[in-house]
């Protein structure tokens, strides 16, 4: 599996996997990947060794001016189901903690409270919950868990 920068080819299969992934919880649009993308965040692409095939998919803003006031927050994650439990999660979350740590950023997000598989992925990596945003998504009403991963260096070492 190889990981790139996604392309705007890859968006009505981003949608498509959303709306497999998220149907009762108002999966992203194709507008909203060409938002993402117009914005210049850090966009990711997993696709198999060979071929061009979309796996899954990654997506992480950056905000802030300089060294010690950056921020980021990973805005989405998603795998197709039939390329679930493939270390695939796993090696996108990795590539846009390493973007982060460029910034020496902490790393936000927010993940239902019944996705048990996301939690136990987020706290591998040194996620930690902050609070609870309820009724977070919608249409459904599920509550999020807002989570947080300390800002590191390059190396590895917490800020």
């Amino acid at each position: 599996m190889r990981l790139e920068p996604l392309r705007r080819r890859d968006i009505p299969r981003c949608v498509e996997i959303e709306q497999i992934l998220f149907p009762g919880d108002d999966p992203w649009t194709s507008r909203a990947f060409h938002s993402e993308l117009d914005a210049g965040h850090f966009y990711l692409a997993a696709r198999p060794d060979e071929g061009d095939e979309l796996l899954g998919y990654a997506g992480l803003a950056v905000v802030g001016r300089r060294r010690g006031e950056y921020e980021s927050t990973v805005h989405t994650i998603g795998v197709a189901p039939e390329h679930q439990g493939k270390g695939i999660g796993k090696a996108l979350l990795r590539a846009l903690l390493e973007r982060a740590d460029e910034f020496e950023a902490p790393v936000f997000l927010e993940v239902r409270t019944d996705n048990t598989t996301a939690l136990a992925l987020y706290e591998s990596h040194g996620f930690e919950r902050l609070g609870i945003r309820k009724r977070y998504y919608q249409p459904s009403g599920a509550d999020a868990y807002t989570m947080v991963r300390p800002a590191r260096t390059r190396d590895g070492v917490a800020g």
